[in-house]
């Protein structure tokens, strides 16, 4: 099988590798398309901490099972299935509490185990989950970045009463986005530096945009008469979470996304003040099945969020696209199906 693989920080290779049987308890599947992730590019970059090499990336894809493991039903061949990238030990204390997606021994497929910009994966079988035939294989693909979304709403308690922030209009918050407004129905304001991206971010359902590269977002919020009582936090630059905390309401809630590794200066007095929450989300704990039904009943706009298709043996073009051309990019597949 060919495989896309990482093996070490700047090398980027298509491989033949062996086929690999899945092991008791697996799933094997034949990948049809992946989504690409920021968090794709930053293993490729040598900027993901969790990350081991070499490694086959990709934690967003889909395809249909074509053998399973000792202790999987056979009638599991064949099922269009998308995959869950958490994997939990199922014991350890976050496991017991219901948040198995930190768990202590988490692994996550396509960073510390090879994920699915291969022909082939083999996943556990319970992270596989069917596909109805009501959604497209391409709208399958988005699952994952939607769960992750769905996670950082769920954690911060959106509902329709909320004025919503969402800093960023590239992927991650574009999936915010549409999930606030048409699963929640919150009013959704949403920021970035980029017209092309806030004009998809009023597709996707924002209610006000603001470029932040012309105008002083607490300004501009002063002038509309509003402070967000949700923000959610898609950029996750120090700077930004400094001045959420100014520019939200008294009662709050501030959603964190990412993994920035730089400081960041909080003035206590202001949190407790206004008794602000501050929320990290991290992957998605369990989100699937509820993205699925999302997505059967159309309150998600994925082919909104799709910007391009292209061949994975033009994965290092779809990497360069989507570095260079972010005006132009919003999520990038790869097409795996020859």
């Amino acid at each position: 099988m060919l495989s896309i693989v990482v093996e070490e920080p700047g090398k980027l290779v298509i491989a033949e590798r062996p086929d690999v049987p899945p092991a008791p308890g697996e799933v094997r599947i034949r990948v049809r398309a992946a989504g690409i992730c920021g968090s794709d590019l930053h293993i490729h970059h040598g900027r993901n901490p969790f990350a081991v090499y070499p490694r086959v990336v990709g934690h967003e894809f889909f395809g249909h099972i074509d053998a399973v493991g000792d202790g999987v039903s056979p009638d599991r061949v064949g099922q269009r299935v998308v995959v869950d990238p958490v994997i939990s030990c199922g014991e350890c204390y976050p496991c017991s509490v219901g948040r198995s997606n930190v768990c202590t021994r988490l692994q996550v497929i396509g960073v510390h185990r090879d994920g699915g910009f291969s022909q082939y994966a083999c996943v556990p079988a319970r992270n596989a989950f069917a596909v109805p035939s009501d959604i497209s294989d391409r709208h399958a693909t988005t699952i994952e970045p939607y769960a992750v979304a769905a996670n950082v709403t769920h954690r911060t308690g959106a509902d329709a009463s909320d004025i919503a922030l969402v800093y960023g209009a590239g992927p991650a918050g574009l999936t915010v986005i549409d999930v606030l407004k048409n699963v929640f129905g919150a009013t959704v304001i949403a920021t970035d530096r980029l017209d092309e991206r806030l004009d998809i971010a009023r597709q996707c359902g924002a209610d006000h945009v603001i470029n932040t590269a012309r105008d002083e977002l607490p300004a501009t919020l002063e002038r509309m008469g509003c402070a967000p009582t949700l923000i959610i936090d898609a950029v996750c630059h120090p700077s930004i979470l400094e001045e959420a905390v100014r520019i939200a309401s008294p009662a709050a809630r501030i959603g964190l996304l990412g993994f920035s590794s730089e400081a960041t200066a909080l003035v206590q007095q202001e949190m407790t003040r206004r008794e602000l929450s501050l929320f990290a989300s991290r992957l998605n704990n369990n989100m699937f099945p509820r993205v699925i039904e999302w997505m059967r009943a159309g309150r998600l706009h994925p082919d909104r969020l799709i910007s391009h298709v292209l061949d994975y043996r033009s994965v290092e073009q779809a990497f360069a696209l989507i570095e260079t051309q972010p005006h132009l990019t919003r999520k990038v597949l790869l097409d795996l199906t020859r």
